[in-house]
């Protein structure tokens, strides 16, 4: 067996089966990682001891904090967990709070004491909460005292979540109370490279949530592919941007790349348009990660960013359309580097620079993955032939417990389910989803998860969910309703049903477009034929 620091080996208990696992690959020179790796040594501890510790590593507002200082912070709260609360590596630390410099010291510093990241978005609610401790079997949690109501309320049936602290909290019981308590220096415990140090969940179409698991290797592998050959960033850069820690994207964008090259970030707990363009100013941020969705909306003022410090804007998350990118560079100047990355291999594989960039196009495979189109049958198809996106490179789906890990991964490929064509310069150029996710603003949604909610709600007789195109967010949620007999379907009543989602699951979730019918297609046993919706829903772009 392969040496593992992991005492809590639940995560090494319920990795796919190998021949379930996909084909790695670590051609480049640098993906030779030894076979002790702890990522918090490269990211943040060896800047301090190779005497950048007084480098600017992380700001927000009324904070600027050096190499030096998130390292102390880290250390005393990893010395918190093993002294206080108890961890041992392996035990999974769910991880909840908006974009802020807690956060991220909380994030290295179970990386630093060995355990498994969980780490959650704000806006999920207790149901979801619950899923995400139970499916991983979550034992400690670190929280932002501002989020605390629906942890509570999921922590209250879940028996596995032993213990809690809030950050941000000036009470004697809060974690920065205890981090006073201990010693700024801590002995990072001697992880493996293989193993595993976050899971990342992600919606499925199903609405059941899947928990993706990435080692250290993994981490550090996303920082050497993408990055430095097309981000291609530079010590003083200032990254800055929207998509939340929880996210893979922005996990890489906002913490780990910048601090993989000595760079900095500002994190920021708002990231409305004007706020994100005064950031930009106030900050002089040069790189900027966001969604399709947000420089649309930031795009009409813009105008400040035009010969400003930004020089560098990423765009992944869904789809970037042509018109997007063109509205953009007409606003900034700034070509954007588009992406497509997936939670199941922890960023982006596919993207194209600055100078490459191809409207229309996400770009050509990001060097230390290959990529190709695949037919139904597992067979490459010819150039220009729409086909299942399929990627291998050094990193890859491991899905925690989860059948579904036969349907992504098949013959040692990732099966990301995209639909692309290949033209012959081997730009790969999206066309639309092959399963049923949602994919509205950057955001995966599940419909049958959307369902369920509605059809908590008494006056829901029955319903379906399906994407509807938007030319803002791309899709939209929209829903199909049949009302109990009784009830009119007015607006006001739309706008009950709407209210009660935001209520019920994360509100990004809500269907943002209700129709009301009276009968939904089903097959002969009873299934709902969501195919027969989208048909009757296309060009729906209210």
């Amino acid at each position: 067996m392969p040496y593992s620091a992991h005492i809590d080996t639940f995560t090494g208990d319920n990795l796919p089966p190998l021949a379930q696992q996909p084909e790695f690959l670590f051609d480049l020179p640098e993906l030779k990682f030894p076979e002790r790796l702890n990522c918090a040594w490269p990211l943040l501890d060896q800047h301090v001891a190779e005497g950048r510790g007084e480098r600017v590593c992380i700001q927000a507002p009324n904070l600027r904090w050096t190499y030096a200082d998130l390292q102390e912070r880290a250390n005393r709260i990893a010395n918190v967990l093993v002294k206080d609360l108890g961890v041992v590596p392996g035990n999974r630390v769910l991880l909840r709070a908006p974009n802020n410099p807690m956060m991220a010291a909380c994030w290295f510093a179970v990386m630093k004491v060995g355990a498994v990241a969980t780490a959650t978005m704000p806006l999920l609610r207790a149901k979801e909460l619950k899923h995400v401790i139970t499916k991983a079997r979550v034992t400690h949690a670190l929280c932002d005292l501002r989020l605390a109501g629906e942890l509570k309320l999921a922590a209250a049936e879940c028996a596995d979540l032993r213990h809690i602290l809030y950050f941000n909290d000036t009470s004697a019981d809060g974690l920065e109370a205890a981090m006073a308590k201990h010693s700024a220096s801590f002995d990072n415990v001697d992880t493996a490279r293989d193993d595993t140090c976050i899971l990342a969940f992600t919606s499925g179409t199903t609405g059941q949530p899947k928990a993706t698991m990435h080692f250290h290797r993994d981490v550090m592998a996303s920082c050497v592919c993408w990055p430095p050959h097309v981000l291609r960033a530079v010590a003083d850069d200032i990254f800055m941007g929207t998509p939340p820690l929880a996210f893979t994207f922005g996990l890489g964008g906002l913490l780990l790349f910048p601090l993989s090259i000595g760079a900095s970030t500002v994190l920021l707990e708002q990231g409305a348009p004007q706020d994100l363009v005064d950031a930009i100013a106030k900050y002089k941020a040069t790189v900027l990660f966001t969604a399709p969705t947000s420089y649309r909306a930031i795009a009409p003022i813009a105008g400040p960013l035009r010969n400003s410090s930004l020089r560098k804007c990423v765009s992944a998350g869904e789809a970037l359309p042509a018109a997007t990118r063109a509205l953009w560079k007409e606003a900034t100047g700034i070509e954007m580097i588009d992406g497509i990355g997936a939670t199941e291999l922890m960023h982006i594989f596919i993207s194209a620079d600055e100078a490459h960039a191809l409207p229309g196009a996400t770009g050509t495979v990001v060097p230390g993955y290959v990529a190709c189109v695949m037919d139904d049958n597992g067979k490459p198809t010819p150039l220009g032939e729409v086909g299942n996106l399929a990627v291998k490179g050094p990193t890859g789906c491991r899905y925690l417990a989860d059948d579904r890990q036969a349907k992504y991964v098949k013959d040692g490929w990732n099966y990301t389910g995209d639909a692309y064509s290949m033209d012959a310069e081997g730009y790969f150029h999206y066309h639309s989803r092959t399963d049923d996710m949602i994919i509205s603003a950057g955001y995966n949604i599940a419909g049958p998860e959307v369902e369920d909610a509605l059809l908590r709600h008494p006056k829901v007789a029955e319903c379906g969910v399906i994407g509807a195109a938007d030319e803002e967010r791309g899709q939209i949620v929209k829903a199909i309703v049949v009302l109990r007999p009784g009830n009119e379907p007015t607006p006001e009543m739309a706008k009950e049903l709407q209210n009660f989602v935001k209520q019920s699951i994360a509100p990004y979730k809500y269907p943002r477009s209700i129709e009301f019918v009276t009968a939904l297609p089903r097959t002969e046993t009873g299934k709902l034929q969501r195919f027969r919706l989208r048909l009757t829903n296309q060009g729906d772009h209210r």
